[in-house]
C-alpha cells in the first residue's frame, strides 16, 4: 500500500483528519508510522530522524538551554465503525480524533513549523499504548535509545480537554479468591458457597472511604473498586471457588508497594487468597520544575489532577518532569462516537507555540 501523505504545514484540524483517516489500531501502526516518519524526514529542518519499529522519533540539536519533548502515541483502540473521519460544524468525528491523533497532529505541525524555538525540541511518537503496557513501544524505546527520552520537562498529548493535568494515579488490582465445598444445591448444606465467602469482601468495599489529597494544588481522589467477579459451574451446584478483580487507583503520593499495603489493610482478617495482577506507579505533577512552571503559566495558570494513568509515569520514573495536555476530550476517549472540537486543536496550538517559542 502506497504510503499516504501528511501535510505538517497544513492547519492542525486538517492533520487530524489525515492522521484519523490512517487505521492504526494497536500492533497495526506501521503505516501511519511510514507516513509520519516520512512527513517529518521530507518536511521539518534540523531534525535528526530514526525509526524503531512503528516508533518514529525526532530531534534538533541546536545547542539550546533546554529541551522539550512532545511524546504521543500513534495507536487507536478497534475502530467502531467511525474510519474515515467526519468533519461537521465546528466537531471532527472519528476513531483516534480525542485520544490522541488530535494532540498528534499540534505536535507534528508545531515541528515543522516552529523556526526559532527557545528550547531543543523531542519528538516521540510511538505504538501500542492502548494495549498491554508489555507492548508499549516507550519501554522499547527507554530499553534501546534510552537517550532519547532525556528533555527537561515532557509533554504527553493525551486528550485533556485543552487544560494542563498534572501528574497521574497509580494503579494495582488484585484478585482475591475465595474457596469453597461443591456440593449439589438440593443439599447445600453439605457444602460451603464460595461465592457467599465474598459477601464481606463486598461489604468493605461498599463501606470504603475513599481519600482525597492535594499536591502541588492537584487534588486526587482514590478508589477502591470492584470490577470483576466470576464463579460457579452449574445452576445446580454450590460451587467451591469464586474470584473478585479489585482496582486501586491511588494518589501518586503513595508508592506501589504502599498501595498494595493498604489493599491488604483493607481485606485484613478475611478467609480470601490475594494476587496481584497488574501494578503501575503513578507520578507526582511536579509543576514546581521551571519548565513546568512556564508551561502552566503558557496556558493561563490553569491545571488540574489527572485521573488516570498515563505516560507521564514513565517520564516521572526517570526523573523528567511530565503533565499531560491535549485539545481531546478524555471523556470521549474510545467511545464509537469520539469526536473533538476543532477549536480546542487550534487553542493548544497556539498555547504550545507560545511556549516554545518565547
Amino acid at each position: 500500500m502506497a504510503v499516504p501523505h501528511l501535510d505538517l504545514h497544513a492547519d492542525p484540524i486538517e492533520l487530524t483528519a489525515a492522521l484519523v483517516d490512517i487505521p492504526s489500531v494497536s500492533q497495526d501502526e506501521t503505516l501511519i508510522a511510514d507516513a509520519v516518519e516520512k512527513a517529518l524526514r521530507e518536511q521539518t529542518d534540523g531534525f535528526e530522524v530514526v525509526r524503531s519499529g512503528n516508533c518514529v522519533l525526532a530531534r534538533t540539536h541546536r545547542g539550546l538551554g533546554s529541551r522539550v519533548m512532545l511524546a504521543g502515541h500513534l495507536d487507536t483502540v478497534p475502530i467502531a465503525d467511525n474510519v474515515p473521519s467526519r468533519l461537521d460544524g465546528g466537531v471532527l468525528w472519528g476513531c483516534g480524533t480525542s485520544d490522541m491523533k488530535a494532540g498528534d497532529a499540534v505536535f507534528l505541525h508545531l515541528a515543522a513549523t516552529i523556526a526559532d524555538p527557545a528550547h531543543d525540541l523531542t519528538l516521540v511518537m510511538y505504538d501500542c499504548e492502548e494495549i498491554a503496557a508489555t507492548y508499549n513501544g516507550l519501554g522499547r524505546i527507554e530499553r534501546d535509545l534510552r537517550d532519547w527520552l532525556d528533555a527537561d520537562v515532557a509533554i504527553l498529548g493525551e486528550p485533556t480537554g485543552g487544560e494542563i493535568e498534572a501528574g497521574c494515579q497509580g494503579t494495582l488490582r488484585v484478585r482475591i479468591t475465595a474457596d469453597g465445598v461443591r456440593a449439589h444445591s438440593a443439599r447445600s448444606w453439605l457444602g460451603e458457597n464460595a461465592i457467599h465467602k465474598l459477601a464481606p469482601v463486598l461489604e468493605r468495599l461498599a463501606r470504603y472511604e475513599a481519600r482525597s489529597v492535594d499536591i502541588d494544588g492537584c487534588v486526587y481522589r482514590e478508589g477502591l473498586s470492584a470490577v470483576r467477579i466470576g464463579g460457579g459451574v452449574a445452576g445446580n451446584v454450590v460451587p467451591d471457588a469464586a474470584e473478585l478483580d479489585v482496582n486501586f487507583r491511588f494518589a501518586p503520593d503513595r508508592s506501589p508497594g504502599d498501595a498494595l499495603a493498604h489493599v491488604e489493610e483493607v481485606f485484613a482478617g478475611l478467609p480470601i487468597t490475594m494476587e496481584t495482577t497488574d501494578m503501575s506507579p503513578g507520578a507526582l505533577p511536579g509543576l514546581s520544575h521551571p519548565a513546568a512552571a512556564a508551561l502552566v503559566d503558557a496556558a493561563g495558570g490553569k491545571f488540574r489532577a489527572k485521573y488516570g494513568w498515563t505516560d507521564v509515569s514513565r517520564f516521572a520514573a526517570l526523573g523528567i518532569p511530565a503533565v499531560n495536555y491535549g485539545p481531546g476530550d478524555p471523556n470521549l476517549a474510545h467511545k464509537r462516537d469520539e469526536h473533538v472540537e476543532v477549536q480546542r486543536i487550534t487553542d493548544v496550538t497556539t498555547v504550545l507555540r507560545d511556549y516554545l517559542t518565547r
